[in-house]
């Protein structure tokens, strides 16, 4: 195992250090460990929160500050932030209009958010949980019951961190996360594994002309391996797969509105359709240059363009990593004109920076 870092144990503690010191305008603390804003608590608007497991940079972290997050929850590599981490977040970042918590679907992720969210509430703090689940590789895996949460994390966080900023109230922010998260879909590919430092081998291993098709972002293993084909080819495969996957129905465990009990909330993801504007994500899975992820891209665009559907927006680079996995997965969302306005709306943070 060759990585950059002095000891496994303080990886976490040092790349925090670092964040700190290259980014005042957010602080850090390092027990329990989160990042927010430094214009924290936001008095007047809904404190946008997420975390999981490190090795995604730069989610979540990366993604704190105007226009987007209010905090996030890093934990050890792959693995849940605590709700200690969770708690202590929320009561750094939020003001009179709440917290909104946004959960990518794994077992411990949602677990911890949960039982975070009922203490916050019994603190007072008004809280909403919104769960992403939308990667079509995968009903169940061996991290999640349904779908894992992956690249509709980035745009979902986007979009309703600017209508955060913008004033809307908890409730407007809640609806808007559920419809971002239903009007997208993922799926990713690797052509090798990664290092988990603490295991100090691959998550699982490959052949060299080998090819593994329906990743998860933790190193987990596809849905299948075959033969390396050229880039348009696993450009269409993936693709397809997620343009032609149908409506997903499924039920959610979520706050009601009065923030007062768990409910659960049947929810229909439509499929895509000629006519449909879509905001196009193409991410490397870390080791990836940008010079094989634009002519992704490129394919993606032909295949959209001939099923008529219009990429409005776009955004191509490292931005939900696996650590220094080689490999690639496409996002689609599709967006209506508020969610287009959001996502152009000025963002200053460590990963995304426009309009400011």
């Amino acid at each position: 195992m060759k990585k950059l870092i002095n000891a496994v144990e303080d990886a976490i503690l040092e790349q925090l250090q670092g964040m700190a010191l290259a980014y005042p305008e957010l602080r850090i603390s390092l027990d329990p460990k989160y990042i927010v804003r430094a214009d924290a608590p936001l008095t007047s608007r809904v404190a946008v929160i997420s975390g999981g497991g490190s090795g995604h940079e730069p989610m979540h972290g990366g993604f704190v500050g105007h226009g987007m997050l209010a905090a996030a929850c890093p934990g050890e590599i792959f693995t849940s932030p605590t709700p200690d981490q969770m708690i202590a977040a929320a009561r750094a970042a939020a003001g009179d209009a709440g917290v909104l918590f946004i959960v990518k679907n794994y077992t411990g992720d949602v677990l911890n958010f949960e039982t975070a969210a009922e203490l916050v509430h019994a603190e007072g703090i008004k809280v909403q949980n919104i769960l992403v689940d939308d990667d079509v590789a995968v009903k169940d895996s061996l991290y999640t019951a349904g779908r894992r949460g992956v690249g509709t994390t980035v745009i979902l966080e986007k979009i309703v961190g600017a209508a955060a900023e913008a004033g809307y109230d908890l409730d407007r922010c809640a609806d808007l996360a559920r419809r971002v998260n239903s009007a997208g879909r993922s799926m990713g590919m690797a052509l090798t594994p990664c290092t988990v430092p603490a295991a100090g081998k691959p998550t699982f291993t490959l052949g060299e002309d080998e090819v593994e098709i329906g990743i998860g972002i933790h190193g987990e293993p596809g849905q299948y391996r075959e033969a390396l084909r050229p880039v348009d080819e696993l450009t269409r495969k993936l693709a397809h797969d997620i343009l032609d996957d149908p409506p997903y129905r499924r039920v959610v465990r979520e706050w009601d509105r009065a923030g007062e009990r768990w409910i659960d909330r049947e929810i229909v993801d439509a499929p895509f359709k000629a006519g449909d504007e879509v905001i196009a994500f193409v991410n490397s899975m870390g080791g990836t240059p940008l010079s094989e992820l634009y002519p992704v891209y490129r394919k993606l665009s032909a295949i959209c363009t001939a099923r008529g559907i219009h990429i409005a927006r776009n955004l191509i680079g490292p931005y939900i990593t696996s650590l220094e996995m080689q490999g690639f997965s496409i996002t689609l969302v599709r967006a209506d004109a508020e969610m287009l306005r959001l996502w152009d709306a000025p963002v200053r943070t460590p990963a995304l920076r426009w309009g400011m």
